[in-house]
């Protein structure tokens, strides 16, 4: 019988740090454990969606496989493991007791929450005589305090100029003379075209999983979550092989009219033109940069326009990377950020998507039934009704964390407070991301099949977000008016009668008090 080999590291390795090209996977040892686990404290810290916590198991799983198969020495903790304590800590802790491991490692955790435990665990466990060092997770383009340090003399943060500085830094689409390809930074005017149903939305060749084993043991566990586990199949990649296959479909086929259409909306075509990138992304299997390349080659042979690919690529090395360093920079006040004072809470149909309104129905019920919806129906559909309807940041947060399967806090946090709710008062947005119904109908196909009329503001049937919009900026003017963005929106306001702005106010009051029915 082999004696074990004593195991001289233990290495954690979380649910979201699924990156096989890390340097901790070039060379197999035996002294050393690679741990995951699936615990109680990561699943319940907010409800979340049924898919989301099927597919981080299941993309765990298929990565302890792979990493064992190469000759890696790994211990993955299951929900309904017997010793397991449900805590990262708490397990690490165990197992470096067990195995007697005089050195612990750990990625650097992207979750400001998880970051401050593991340091305070590592202080503790330091103090004991144990070794802890946290190494780079070696996915980000630019390090925790860039966005921080980039703005630390400037009175406003824009993601804008860094996006330029990131340009520049990693020479991307740029002439031969540094300058910006096509003459300009951002082309993002060319980007807001109505889909008119051609050309048609790309088939769906994501890989289908089956999820029943591990939906069974998550169900046997008792965790508690929301919406639908899966109609047939997890739709989501697994590994970085299956991410790439979906990658190379997207620069072929979503890609060349990623940009016409970033911001449309479709009832017929959920989907559209975008990547569905953001889960392989977000837990590490892709590199932003080897996606930002692939983008740019596309541009460069001819396949995909210019304007669809520095659209694409601001979203990561742009939003992705901005949104990330303000989390860091602002933690942990940020969540606790609530401008306007808003309190109501998030009305029942947030979680079974029974609404009239044909937009919002259609966006919270993609969001349930794929634990996926694209970013216009989050910001533009959602997240603007939940700021005109005066919704609790904090509660809409904790709904978008939880919904979404390429949620994680650092990533969602800025988006929904700071873009979407605009609770930071204008540190990450420069305005409000709000409209009315003439932004939706102008944009997409919902309105048609609606039961509320677009064009109506007040009365019986007319759409909600138009009272509630004028609404709005009347009852937060005095916190607004001074934005030089807004000032077609006040002279606007300014030029109604004051029966006008009275019905505006009357109905507005009148839909929040019957916002679960609406």
């Amino acid at each position: 019988m082999n004696t074990p080999v004593p195991v001289h590291t233990l290495r954690l390795v979380l649910g979201d740090q699924l990156n096989p090209l890390h340097r901790w996977w070039q060379q197999p040892d035996p002294g050393i454990l690679h741990v995951l686990m699936e615990v109680r404290s990561e699943t319940d810290y907010v409800r979340h969606h049924a898919q989301k916590i099927i597919a981080l198991f299941a993309a765990m799983e298929a990565f302890v496989g792979a990493r064992r198969a190469e000759g890696h020495r790994m211990r993955h903790v299951r929900i309904d493991d017997p010793s397991n304590r449900q805590s990262i800590c708490a397990n690490l802790e165990a197992l470096q007791a067990h195995y007697q491991a005089p050195r612990i490692e750990y990625q650097a955790p992207d979750e400001w929450r998880l970051d401050q435990a593991l340091a305070a665990w590592s202080a503790r466990m330091e103090a004991q005589g144990v070794t802890v060092e946290m190494v780079d997770s070696e996915h980000f383009l630019a390090p925790r305090d860039a966005v921080g340090r980039f703005f630390a003399q400037r009175r406003e943060w824009r993601m804008e100029h860094f996006y330029r500085a990131m340009r520049q830094q990693w020479q991307v689409l740029l002439d031969a003379r540094g300058k910006p390809e096509g003459g300009q930074w951002n082309f993002d005017q060319e980007n807001r075209k109505r889909w008119p149903g051609t050309p048609p939305e790309p088939a769906d060749l994501r890989p289908r999983h089956d999820h029943r084993a591990i939906w069974a043991r998550i169900q046997a566990a008792g965790v508690d979550s929301f919406g639908q586990p899966c109609a047939e199949a997890l739709r989501w990649p697994l590994d970085r092989r299956e991410a790439l296959v979906q990658l190379d479909d997207f620069i072929a086929h979503g890609l060349p009219h990623f940009g016409d259409y970033q911001d449309a909306l479709s009832a017929s075509a959920p989907r559209l033109f975008h990547s569905l990138l953001s889960f392989a992304l977000n837990t590490k299997m892709l590199h932003p940069r080897e996606v930002i390349q692939r983008a740019e080659d596309a541009w460069r042979a001819g396949t995909a326009p210019l304007p669809a690919v520095e659209g694409f690529i601001r979203q990561i090395l742009g939003w992705r990377e901005y949104v990330r360093g303000v989390y860091w920079a602002q933690m942990p006040d940020y969540a606790e950020h609530n401008f306007f004072g808003h309190t109501r809470p998030l009305p029942g149909w947030f979680w079974t998507g029974t609404t009239r309104m044909a937009c919002l129905a259609r966006a919270v019920g993609d969001s349930l039934a794929h634990a996926y919806a694209h970013h216009i129906q989050r910001l533009m559909v959602i997240s603007n009704f939940a700021l005109l309807a005066g919704l609790d940041p904090a509660g809409v947060h904790r709904w978008y964390l939880g919904v979404y399967i390429d949620a994680f806090e650092w990533v969602e946090l800025p988006n929904t407070l700071g873009m979407g709710q605009f609770a930071d008062g204008g540190l990450l947005a420069s305005k409000p991301y709000v409209s009315s119904g003439a932004y939706l109908d102008r944009m997409g196909d919902h309105c048609r099949q609606c039961s509320y009329a677009v064009r109506q503001r007040t009365g019986p049937g007319a759409c909600p977000f138009n009272a509630l919009y004028w609404d709005f900026f009347m009852t937060h003017r005095p916190r607004l008016e001074g934005n030089p963005r807004l000032g077609l929106v006040f002279r606007q306001v300014d030029k109604m009668g004051d029966a006008e702005r009275a019905a505006l106010r009357d109905y507005a009051a009148a839909l929040r008090a019957n916002i679960e029915t609406l």
